[in-house]
């Protein structure tokens, strides 16, 4: 069911599939509550999101999370495949999947960096194709196989995460503050890799740079960022509240339940 309300669209199932075929895109530009990775199946046009314009092509797939704003210019008639969730979904029991949901989240929070969508080529589209083929089988009875539609999730996120910026990078590793941004996300549960010694030597930058580039190119300090973000997928956690704060200090690697209180309490 679905609220649409200054041009915002409102989801209140945990998850939904959605498959449709269109020659004229017939929604106004408008954001979400929920995420989306949205598939091409067939088809060609321009997606404009947040004000860019990216081309699309079969094979292309988007994230558009929370008040991301997009609309379509079809091109060709397109076949646009949904796989819309929201966070309570995120929240669910996931005992045993920690490090699958790491990766989700990664996935998630890293979705500003890449607005163009995601260019797949090779065993990585057939994989995917095949993956969103799967879904649209569930459609029809998505709360009875929601367990199924789950572990699609994790695989889309798999495919998506070999393919983003600082692993696609030369031996000489990009500068690009993308690949930044990539590298915390998905480095957050380790504070050893988030050592500025650590970060220089990946991206082969000096250690004094490192902090200057970033505070330019960002305009935030590399450090304030970095507890900012953490702060924010610790806050996450605890409003689920399936684990406990000792359970979170352990997967952010922090020393006891003290030194998470911290880092709540600075942000």
């Amino acid at each position: 069911m679905y609220i649409s309300e200054m041009k915002r669209y409102r989801q209140f199932e945990p998850v939904l599939i959605s498959g449709f075929k269109m020659l004229e895109w017939n929604h106004p530009e408008h954001n979400h509550n929920h995420y989306e990775f949205i598939f091409i199946r067939e088809g060609s046009g321009r997606h404009i999101v947040n004000g860019h314009s990216f081309p699309y092509e079969e094979g292309a797939i988007f994230l558009l999370g929370p008040d991301d704003q997009h609309y379509f210019e079809i091109e060709q008639l397109t076949h646009f495949v949904y796989l819309k969730f929201t966070d309570a979904y995120l929240g669910r029991d996931t005992s045993g999947a920690t490090p699958a949901i790491q990766q989700l989240e990664y996935i998630i929070k890293s979705r500003e960096i890449h607005q163009m969508g995601f260019q797949l080529a090779g065993e990585d589209k057939l994989v995917i194709e095949q993956i969103f083929d799967i879904l649209l089988l569930f459609k029809k009875d998505q709360i009875g196989n929601q367990e199924l539609i789950w572990l699609q999730l994790f695989s889309i996120a798999h495919v998506l995460q070999r393919n983003m910026p600082e692993l696609r990078s030369s031996s000489t590793k990009s500068r690009d503050l993308q690949a930044m941004f990539c590298y915390i996300h998905k480095n957050i549960y380790d504070p050893n890799c988030l050592r500025i010694q650590m970060m220089a030597e990946h991206f082969n930058i000096a250690n004094d740079y490192l902090g200057i580039y970033f505070k330019r190119q960002a305009g935030i300090t590399l450090r304030d960022y970095i507890q900012n973000y953490r702060s924010t997928l610790i806050r996450q956690r605890i409003a689920v509240g399936r684990v406990t704060l000792k359970e979170i200090a352990a997967e952010f690697g922090l020393t006891d339940v003290s030194h998470l209180t911290k880092i709540i309490h600075k942000t």
